[in-house]
């Protein structure tokens, strides 16, 4: 009987150890939290866009009696270009002003930095001026308005139109800014301005081909 027990004892005690170091290795691990990321990728693409107000006949025809007439268009810029745009205007033609038959033409008002109107004797004038909300006063004088009925405003600054850039004595941008424009864009007014001091322009139809050009900075 002794003998019998000796025996039981020992097997009992290995299968204790097996099941005690068994549970040991099937015990749940906790993990520790690991991460991972992903890029989420937007291109979105350079616009701009410029629109005008269309063809515009000036205020009033000249002739022995009237020596003054104002015009007016506008130009609106659109742009999502983030460092901005600037907005320049230039001609077809030199002089700007030309008449549809007979050869003649207006002068062109001065090509250097815009300046008050002021129309030399003996002698005909063609310019242009802006303002707006992108407009520098500093370049083109303190008006908001194209001028009262037929008069040339005696607020903005003036310079006549060139065919390039470089025609230009001094070009100034007519508006510019260094970020994105509104959904709406921004409109710029420009005024156009004839003169005729003690001197006759010669009777017939006159006209100007005005181009604005947009560009994204």
């Amino acid at each position: 009987m002794l003998k019998h027990l000796r025996t039981i004892i020992p097997t009992t005690l290995v299968l204790t150890l097996v099941a005690f170091f068994s549970w040991g290795a099937l015990e749940p691990q906790f993990a520790k939290a690991v991460t991972a990321q992903v890029v989420i990728t937007l291109n979105v693409t350079q616009g701009i866009s410029l629109t005008n107000s269309g063809n515009s006949t000036m205020s009033t025809s000249l002739g022995i009696a009237q020596n003054t007439a104002v015009g007016t268009t506008t130009w609106t810029v659109i742009t999502n270009d983030g460092a901005g745009y600037t907005l320049a205007l230039t001609s077809t033609s030199t002089p700007a002003m030309q008449s549809t038959t007979g050869g003649f033409s207006i002068t062109d008002y001065q090509k250097g930095a815009p300046n008050l109107w002021s129309a030399t004797t003996s002698n005909a004038y063609f310019g242009y001026s802006a303002f707006g909300t992108d407009t520098l006063t500093s370049d083109w004088g303190t008006g908001a308005n194209c001028g009262v009925g037929n008069a040339i405003s005696t607020t903005l600054k003036y310079q006549g139109l060139a065919t390039t850039s470089a025609a230009y004595t001094v070009q100034k941008n007519v508006a510019s800014r260094a970020a994105t424009t509104t959904p709406a864009g921004i409109v710029t007014t420009t005024c156009y301005a004839v003169e005729q001091n003690n001197f006759f322009i010669p009777a017939a139809t006159y006209n100007a081909t005005v181009i604005g050009t947009a560009t994204p900075l």
